[in-house]
This record gives structure tokens, sequence and C-alpha cells, in this order.
């Protein structure tokens, strides 16, 4: 019989935009669950970048109301070109740490950029460092703290150049997202990013994929080794968030959020959710 895995400090959170874009059909899902955290992406068809101050005051009574709590924003920050300009994007961070205060949380996710297609990631290292420093800079400014993801196409995309990133970067105001289906889709060995990487890791993103054809699964039925990982981040006593973030279905925003987004057969978002969520329970025990 297997180990039960207890991760008994973490918390499940998620990216609940992908059961629905309304927050009312969001919120009645995370409550049936019993999930009372929410990775905050967007709500009411806006990405959270675009939210004022007083509709993230307002979205924060009604998250409280509902006893939901934000464990992070999932922020676009990074998610641009290397090539773009930068100037506006640290002003968008800015922005995003005053949310991130009025909906009471420390954590924003990020990345660090894309690179241009065929592209040598390593003749872009010098400016995808100086803007994370900016970046870092900003966070320690303004008291929050940074969540690098690894993503498709960016710099810190494959575990070594993430490993790069946090040897310079890592500290209060600067961690590590692990995400599993993004290094399968990589053609990353998964086990041995966590291994270059556990030291680092504050947070998780649960979603799962196929190696042969990039295809996103339920947690456990892919090649991300997500089982094995979780086992041994129970083993390192592990207390961050574990944070759904399905990719199942055709949600609102997706080919925003993925470059080469392919179409996904269209099914019900809170039956996705749903079963993302009791996947990751199944291993879980």
């Amino acid at each position: 019989m297997e180990k039960q895995i207890l991760l008994e400090s973490s918390r499940i959170s998620g990216f609940a935009d992908e059961i629905a874009v309304d927050m009312d059909t969001q919120i009645a899902l995370l409550k049936e669950l019993g999930i009372e955290w929410v990775e905050f992406r967007s709500g009411d068809g806006k990405g959270v970048a675009d939210y004022s101050l007083e509709e993230a005051k307002d979205l924060r009574r009604k998250l409280d109301e509902n006893g939901i709590r934000v464990s992070a924003l999932g922020s676009p920050i990074g998610k641009i070109g290397i090539e773009e300009d930068f100037a506006p994007h640290l002003k968008l961070l800015e922005h995003l740490t005053e949310l991130a205060e009025v909906l009471g949380t420390s954590y924003i996710r990020m990345f660090s950029f894309f690179i241009p297609e065929g592209k040598d990631p390593a003749d872009y290292r010098d400016e995808v460092f100086g803007r994370t420093k900016a970046m870092v800079e900003m966070a320690k400014e303004k008291g929050v703290v940074l969540l690098h993801e690894n993503e498709k196409g960016i710099y810190g995309d494959v575990a070594q150049r993430c490993l790069d990133l946090m040897r310079n970067f890592y500290g209060e105001h600067y961690r590590c997202t692990f995400d599993f289906a993004n290094f399968v889709q990589c053609g990353q060995d998964v086990l041995a990013a966590y291994e270059m990487l556990k030291p680092y890791i504050t947070y998780v993103h649960v979603k799962d994929a196929v190696m042969e054809t990039g295809e996103v699964t339920p947690a456990g039925e892919g090649d991300g080794q997500v089982a094995e990982i979780l086992r041994r981040l129970d083993g390192e006593g592990y207390k961050g968030f574990l944070s759904l973030e399905p990719h199942l279905v055709d949600f609102a925003g997706l080919k925003n959020l993925e470059k080469d987004a392919k179409e996904r057969k269209r099914s019900d978002g809170e039956q996705a959710f749903s079963q993302a969520y009791h996947a990751l329970r199944k291993i879980l025990g």
C-alpha cells in the first residue's frame, strides 16, 4: 500500500476563472468543493491587472463574505516579448503590488519574458536579468514576493535556466513556482527539474501533460511525475500552496495566456475543474 501523501500544512487553491467567467459561479464551485483559496487571474470578464483598486476592494468584500482568500495574483508580469518596451510593464507591476495589498496576498505570479522564436535564450540573458533585477527591487520596496513560473518559450522555461534565475535572485522577494505540465511541454525531465529546483520551490501549480503530444491532463494522468514529486515535497516538509490550473477546457482568455494555444474540446468548466480537484485529492489520499 502506498504511503499517504500528507502535506498537512499545504493549502489547495486554483485558477477559478477556468470554472467560469463570472465570479459568482467561480465562488459557488469553490465553496462546493471546500476550497478556501483562489489564485486570482480574472473575474467577471476582466484580467487582474485591469482591475482598479476600487474594483479590487469590491472583489475582496465578496470573497471575504464567502470565506475565500487570495493565495496569489495570477498576473501577466513578464509574459511579454523580451524585445518589447519594459517601462510600461514595470509600471503595471507597481499597480499589481497595490492590488495584492487590497486583496490580502503578498504573492504575485510572474514570468521571465518570451524569447524570439529560433533565437538562443543565452543571447538575451543580460536583458532578462536586468529586467528581473528591476522587478525584484520593486517587490522589495512594496513588500511582495514574485513567484517565477516556468512557462514554455520564456527564458526560464527549462530547469537549468530557472536555476540560473534562482541562483541570482532567490530571496525574500523572488521565489519559484513549480509547474509540472509546463516542464513536460518543454521536453524537460520533470523529476530532474524538481531535484534541481527544490530548495527554491515556494508554490506549486497542479496540472499534468503528456510528453509525446503536450496535451494537458488531470494530475497523475500524464508524464509530470506529479504523485512522486508531491511525495518528495511531503518528505521535505513543504507548506506552500497546491494551486489547480486544469487547462482542460477552452476558458476565457486562454489564447492570451498561451502563445501557441490549440483548440481544446469544449466542455463544462465546472466539471473540468472538479475533475482536476478530485484527481489531486486521489493522489493526496
